[in-house]
Formats: C-alpha cells, structure tokens, sequence
C-alpha cells in the first residue's frame, strides 16, 4: 500500500522512510519525544528537558538569536562532546538512520552538521515529527476508506483470538500495539504507548501490509487507555465476523496459564498480581453486582495467598460476567458473522482470505 498526498511536499518520502522500516535518530527533548515518536526511532535529544525549557523562553523573550546563542552555550564542550559521541555509537549500530527533529529545522541541522564534522553523513527527514505525524494520520485514514476487505475476529472471552491472530501473516494485532489486552483485566506489566505513538506505529503496520485482505481482533473503541482510529473503528463495525468458539474449560485453561502463571513466571510478584486483579475487578463490580464481586474477589484472595486453584474465580468470571455481556453484544452482529468454528477451522478460513 503506497497512499499519495499532494497535501505535504514530504509525504512521499516519509512513506518510504516507514515502509521501509528505516531507524530514526531523534534529537527532540525527552518530554516530546514521551508524547509521541515513530516505530524505529532512538531519543538522543541535542537540548534536554531543562535545557529546552531555558532556550524557549529565551526565543519567547529575548528573540531568536539569543535563543540560538543560549543553545550553543548550554551544549558546548564536554556535554557537546558526549550528545555527539552517544550520536556516532547509534549511528555506527544504525548506519542508514535519519535525523530528526520537531520540524527538520534547526535542531536536525545542527546534529547533522556537527555529525558531519567528525566524519558521519547522515540524511535529515525534511518537515520532522511534524510532518511524519501527519502522514500517518493520513495513512490511517486512506486505509479506513480503501477498498482492501477486512475481516474481523471475534469470539467469547479466552478462545484465543489474538493466539491465533499472530498466526495469520494478513492480520495486525491492535492489543499487540496498543500493550494492552483490551479488558478490564487487560493491562500489562509495562505501559501502554502513548496515542500518538500507537497511531504512528499502526500506520507503519499498515504500509506493510501487502496481502490483499485485512484481519483484526473485534474491539471496542477503547484498547486500555489508547483509542482506536474512529475511522478505522467504524470500518471494523461494517466489516464481516469470523466467530472464534472453545468450550468453557478450554477457556479457563488459556486465561489461567497467560493470565497468571505466565505473567508469575516471567517475574511478577505473587502479591502485585492478586493486587492487580482485585483492582481490575473493582473496576467492574457494580455491573457485577455486590455479591458476586465479593464472591469472586474472595476466590482471587484466596487462589493467591493459599497458591490454590485459580481456575474458580477465572470460571465464575467468564460464565457470570463475560459470556453474558458477549452474547448480548453479539445479538447486535449477528446478521455479520459469515463462518463460525473450531481453532483449527477459523484458522484455515482466514489464511484462505490471503491467497
């Protein structure tokens, strides 16, 4: 997929950049760099968060020059000679990286030129962050209005939808993306990007993506904290179901191994997790109602500091809580779901929408 805009004279070659998965050097402060950045990108800012802060309000003050002064005179010497040095090691790891800052301006240039006088040419990404955000807000819009077909998975809490999503080489995995499993249970041990971070990585999925059909995880608007694209959202509520199924046990059996004994083998404390899941409960107990939630909350106590049997409390949950909650949601969809079956069936199916 190569979307063309004649909206930003850079479009294009920012299109190229991300297809072809080139590392980026970014040289913007820290604190911009936490609110959004491109997938492949390495933060190396030229001025920290302080010194930004003190150049800015120079410009705002004083003007230009003595901004640009103040720079030079806050990055100078050692700590010039380090931000320079750290740049020469990712770039002797990354040699086909690209500079980039807010708008390809003056701090890119700087780092290009200071690069350059100790032997390293490095390209510049022409119109920055700024432009390269908007290229990806416009990928993610021609790819909601293309005529590509998309396929969505759904299926009842615990069949394994996104296992075997990451079988299928024409799918893209939202919850990967987002680092979030999608319910109130869902959060990991990291953190979510931010939304800008998730949009821009999204696009970047979606210029690979060269099958001829589309599948993603049937989602609601919100993955944790991060928003689906709403046009991307309304695509995915037009968009034929493939329904996913797995009896009660086998469910269980898949939500306590990825739920609790993975996340414990790979290094969660026994007491942060049950403290995680009692939150995560809280959050939903006045749908589940008073009796219930202290019922299941009781069992999740239980389960962890008697290392007991998790299987109950994973149980009730998904036969009390979940299933019904599906099964009214899928009342609304029915009239789109167009095959149903097995693991292994669905699996055939949706591999069959590549070829």
């Amino acid at each position: 997929m190569q979307p063309s805009s004649k909206k930003h004279p850079e479009h294009d070659e920012l299109i190229h950049l991300l297809a072809d998965q080139r590392p980026f050097l970014d040289v913007r402060a820290p604190a911009e760099f936490t609110k959004g950045h491109l997938p492949n990108s390495f933060n190396l800012p030229i001025l920290n968060d302080d010194e930004r802060h003190q150049v800015g309000l120079a410009y705002r003050t004083e003007g230009q020059l003595v901004a640009t002064r103040l720079g030079h005179k806050l990055v100078s010497g050692e700590v010039k000679k380090a931000r320079v040095n750290q740049w020469q090691t990712y770039i002797d790891s990354h040699p086909d990286a690209c500079v980039m800052c807010w708008r390809g301006g003056q701090r890119s240039q700087i780092a290009q030129q200071w690069l350059a006088e100790s032997g390293y040419v490095v390209s510049r990404v022409s119109g920055g962050y700024k432009a390269a955000r908007q290229a990806c807000l416009d990928i993610l819009q021609e790819a909601a209005l293309s005529q590509k077909p998309w396929f969505i998975l759904a299926g009842r809490t615990g069949v394994q939808k996104t296992v075997l999503l990451n079988t299928l080489n024409n799918s893209i995995d939202l919850e990967g993306l987002a680092n979030h499993r999608g319910s109130a249970f869902g959060a990991r041990s990291s953190p979510q990007p931010s939304l800008p971070s998730f949009e821009n990585n999204l696009a970047a999925h979606y210029l690979r993506h060269t099958h001829p059909s589309l599948i993603l995880e049937d989602e609601s608007r919100m993955i944790g904290r991060i928003a689906v694209p709403e046009s991307w959202h309304l695509r995915m509520k037009k968009s034929p179901l493939v329904l996913l199924e797995a009896t009660l046990e086998e469910r269980v059996e898949h939500i306590v191994n990825e739920y609790v004994d993975t996340r414990l083998s790979q290094g969660d404390s026994t007491s942060r997790l049950q403290a995680h899941y009692r939150s995560a409960l809280k959050r939903i107990a006045r749908r589940l109602g008073g009796l219930a939630y202290q019922q299941i909350d009781d069992m999740i106590c239980r389960a962890f500091e008697h290392q007991a049997d998790h299987h109950q409390w994973v149980r009730t949950l998904l036969r009390d809580y979940y299933d019904p909650m599906y099964d009214y949601q899928l009342e609304g969809k029915a009239s789109r779901v167009i095959y149903t079956g097995t693991f292994p069936q669905v699996q055939a199916f949706l591999r069959a929408q590549s070829n």
